[in-house]
């Protein structure tokens, strides 16, 4: 059956390819982009499929964010446009029409599990307990005083609040090209802002602005991988930088996380719904290119196995947060359908 379904996907996938022989022939390896946050995982998993499905080459894994993975996603079908895109969010219905435009069609969303988004800076830094609000104050050009909106006076984070650390503010975030980035936005500076108590009579517009602009003395956006984060704080131990859990697992050694709303973000305070700055995990797979590039079906399956992303998988260890097994028999399912 498995054959015959695959075989099915491939005359499917040559007729809307129009000249496939060739190009089935001209590409023979999985090509995937996008988020930060799944890059690694995704690369275990190209490791691990590659060394147990002799058959296929290794899937090709590369970063540039979740916006940057849909666009290169979206350019089209055929051997030069990628076979699957990381993301750290769901597609926008904008990306599906750009996807539409350009005849990408069949989009089949794989959530495979969570993770949690963290502040952390050097091990050697001070303290953070940190809630929506500070961030705000310490993050937004503008900001709530005395009823007024009025240029960010803050320079130390003691002066938001005189339980955090007397040091100065510096912040490494995330580019608008990384999935990361929105979910920071909505999660916490959003909230934060209200919180703050912005001034009466501001517009929906005004407040989206306040909400959105950010100081450009003490905030350095990351258009790169955490990587580059990290390097930021080795530079300057005051940096205080925005990381998937996952990427601090990693680094723990050398970083310090903070708590959010009183939450110390972990596997399991994240899987219980208890820290509050969390997320699912997807990749999205081009539907056109099943039967044509080798190994896409084989490849999904592979990643959604519970030895794999379920609990106690090689994605466990490796700081995902494995989502139910009734939810990933779904989302199997829907895949397979």
């Amino acid at each position: 059956m498995k054959t015959a379904l695959h075989a099915s996907a491939a005359i499917i996938a040559l007729a809307a390819l129009g000249a496939a022989p060739a190009y089935a022939q001209s590409r023979d390896t999985i090509q995937i982009a996008g988020s930060s946050t799944v890059l690694p995982f995704s690369s275990i998993v190209a490791e691990e499929f590659g060394a147990t499905f002799p058959e296929f080459k290794t899937p090709v894994v590369g970063s540039g964010g979740t916006g940057g993975g849909f666009r290169q996603f979206c350019e089209g079908v055929g051997d030069n446009t990628i076979d699957i895109a990381n993301a750290s969010r769901a597609i926008k219905d904008s990306e599906r029409e750009a996807c539409a435009a350009n005849g990408v069609t069949d989009i089949r969303e794989i959530q495979f599990g969570f993770d949690g988004i963290v502040f952390a800076s050097a091990a050697t830094g001070g303290d953070f307990a940190l809630t929506p609000v500070q961030l705000f104050k310490a993050i937004a050009a503008k900001v709530p005083v005395d009823g007024e909106l009025v240029d960010n006076p803050y320079t130390s984070w003691d002066q938001i609040d005189a339980s955090l650390p007397a040091q100065p503010i510096a912040l490494a975030i995330p580019a608008s090209n990384h999935g990361t980035r929105e979910v920071f936005q909505e999660k916490v500076i959003t909230p934060g802002a209200k919180a703050a108590g912005l001034p009466d009579g501001l517009t929906d517009e005004e407040k989206l602005a306040v909400e959105t602009t950010f100081r450009q003395d003490v905030v350095v956006e990351i258009a790169g991988d955490y990587t580059e984060t990290l390097a930021r704080l080795t530079a300057d131990p005051n940096t205080v930088g925005v990381f998937g859990l996952s990427f601090y697992d990693q680094n723990r050694d050398s970083l310090k996380v903070a708590t959010i709303d009183g939450i110390t973000p972990s596997l399991e305070t994240v899987a219980a719904g208890e820290y509050p700055v969390s997320r699912p995990l997807f990749f999205y797979v081009k539907g056109q290119h099943i039967g044509v590039i080798p190994g896409l079906v084989d490849f999904t399956e592979y990643f959604l196995s519970e030895g794999v992303s379920g609990n106690g998988g090689i994605l466990e260890a490796a700081g995902l947060i494995p989502q139910p097994a009734e939810v990933t028999a779904e989302v199997l399912a829907a895949f397979q359908n």
